[in-house]
């Protein structure tokens, strides 16, 4: 009668491990880990959707035998506006790098996200595509950053804790902004710009530090910005880009075929939010004004002030008077080339020379 010989299963599980490793060293092949710093996790769906599980399934959506080690930018005590730095010092891998608010170490970026430049999605796309790989040759040189995609919040629009029916009732109030863009914008209108950084937003609004705050609708919903503000007045300034970047000397270790997936993964990622973007944008109106159409964010209260035609005029005409001219004048006395590249790029698609 034959005996059966039975294998404790810690016994089992190493005899695999080791089989595994054995293959993957055979390979040549040995697994790799990227430090990526992520969006603030306070910034909400598109962090949590579609931003965290990508890098958390990194090795399946790449189709490479590389893993990463996810961290939203506000849980690793680094602020958003060093981002940059910390890549070029080689301290991450892999940055969900936020635009305007890393441009007064690169001017050069907020060409992609000029205020008035941008008043829709389908804009917003031309420009991106026609100036990317002006931002990509610029990070590369000045950063050890190569750009392989990026992406909108959607329209950066006005939340008070006082009533603002038009860009004339901001006289006098204070404003939170991130950018000088934005804050040379807020001042012709008459407002007072303060900067801060997101996560102290919404504490500066309930304490009266600011009257207004600019953001996405869908970052204010989850980030409870209608918890402190009455109104809400739907004038993009902004379109909010953020981009992935990924540090030069990783992508020169990837051979041409890794970087092909590579590419083709991010492409993917960012245009699926290019798409999810707009469907958030929409949904998060409707849930900050408590209306019925609200599906995916929390309903709130909101008073959903009508947008000015005349409003929608006087962003238009910053861009030239305002966002163009004052942008050039600090990203060229730091890339002699800035405003030209832009204004052969981006200025086309806009019809600025």
């Amino acid at each position: 009668m034959s005996r059966q010989i039975r294998f404790p299963l810690r016994n089992l599980m190493a005899a695999a491990g080791a089989v595994a490793a054995l293959a993957m060293a055979s390979s040549g092949q040995a697994q790799t880990t990227y430090k990526v710093i992520g969006q603030p996790a306070a910034t909400g769906m598109v962090q949590k959707n579609y931003e965290r599980p990508f890098f958390e399934n990194f090795a399946e959506r790449t189709g490479l035998n590389i893993n990463a080690d996810y961290k939203p930018v506000d849980q690793l005590g680094i602020k958003d506006t060093e981002q940059l730095r910390v890549m070029k010092a080689g301290l991450f891998d892999i940055v969900s790098l936020r635009v305007s608010q890393n441009s007064r170490d690169e001017p050069t970026l907020l060409g992609l996200d000029l205020v008035g430049a941008a008043p829709d999605y389908a804009t917003a796309r031309k420009i991106y595509d026609a100036y990317l790989p002006v931002v990509d040759e610029r990070l590369q040189k000045q950063f050890n950053v190569k750009m392989l995609g990026a992406w909108p919040f959607g329209p950066q629009i006005l939340f008070c804790k006082k009533p603002v029916a038009s860009l004339a009732d901001l006289k006098g109030l204070k404003v939170r902004t991130y950018d000088q863009n934005l804050a040379k914008f807020m001042e012709s209108v008459g407002a007072s710009p303060v900067p801060l950084s997101f996560t102290e937003v919404h504490q500066a609004l309930s304490l009266g530090v600011v009257d207004c705050a600019i953001t996405g609708p869908s970052s204010a919903n989850s980030s409870g910005w209608p918890e402190v503000t009455t109104h809400q007045y739907a004038l993009g300034v902004q379109m909010a880009m953020n981009g992935y970047g990924i540090s030069l000397k990783r992508w020169k270790e990837l051979s041409t075929e890794e970087q092909q997936k590579l590419q083709a993964a991010f492409t993917k990622l960012t245009d699926d939010i290019w798409k999810y973007s707009e469907e958030l944008t929409a949904d998060a109106m409707a849930c900050n004004a408590g209306k019925d159409s609200c599906e995916l964010g929390k309903k709130y209260h909101l008073i959903d002030s009508p947008l000015q035609e005349a409003d929608r005029a006087v962003l238009t005409e910053a861009v030239s008077k305002i966002s163009v001219p004052t942008w050039a004048e600090i990203c060229d006395r730091a890339n002699k080339d800035c405003s030209a590249n832009w204004k052969a790029t981006a200025g086309k698609v806009l019809g600025i020379e």
